[in-house]
């Protein structure tokens, strides 16, 4: 940060405030803190009897690969909301959600996923503007090395894995950076 958006000032440092203990971006002519806190993605794992409904990516990152409907949650909406608007814009599906399924913690790329498991309302769906294609897959058929991020590899295993014992427990993990 060079400048201070609130008030223009070019005397920014990074250095820890007073009674704090991480080090922020201060103004040294306003005394505005910048707090620059973790990204929330959520997302959907929209299913249809024993298929679960993917996107290609048509954007990077991982562009052409398949994933989830899921994406940054939005000032003034719930991570519901989000979810559902997510799954809207990515693959034009109209979800009615169970509950939470999933909570991620990846904390080297500072970012915390809520995956809502829902079932497909109807068979409507198709691709909007962030993916290439979308369609549903049995277990059988999963693109597993096509997969675009790791939160979305274990989020279908744990469903296809709780979907043999009609359990859906609220799973939780962490993704730590892969060497």
């Amino acid at each position: 940060m060079k400048y201070c958006s609130h008030c223009g000032s070019d005397a920014v440092s990074f250095s820890i405030p007073k009674g704090d203990d991480r080090p922020r971006h201060l103004c040294g002519n306003c005394g505005a803190i910048y707090y620059i806190n973790p990204r929330i993605i959520v997302g959907t794992l929209p299913y249809l009897g024993d298929k679960v409904l993917l996107c290609r990516r048509a954007i990077e990152p991982r562009r052409g690969l398949w994933t989830l409907p899921a994406g940054f949650m939005e000032n003034g909406e719930t991570s519901e909301e989000g979810a559902l608007r997510e799954s809207w814009e990515e693959a034009r599906a109209n979800i009615r959600v169970d509950d939470l399924y999933t909570i991620y913690d990846i904390p080297y790329i500072n970012q915390l996923y809520l995956m809502y498991r829902g079932e497909l309302t109807d068979t409507s769906f198709g691709p909007g503007p962030e993916s290439l294609e979308v369609k549903l897959f049995e277990e059988k058929e999963i693109p597993w090395d096509e997969i675009a991020f790791p939160i979305i590899q274990e989020t279908l295993a744990h469903y296809f894995a709780d979907r043999k014992t009609g359990s859906f427990p609220l799973r939780r993990g962490v993704i730590h950076r892969k060497l």
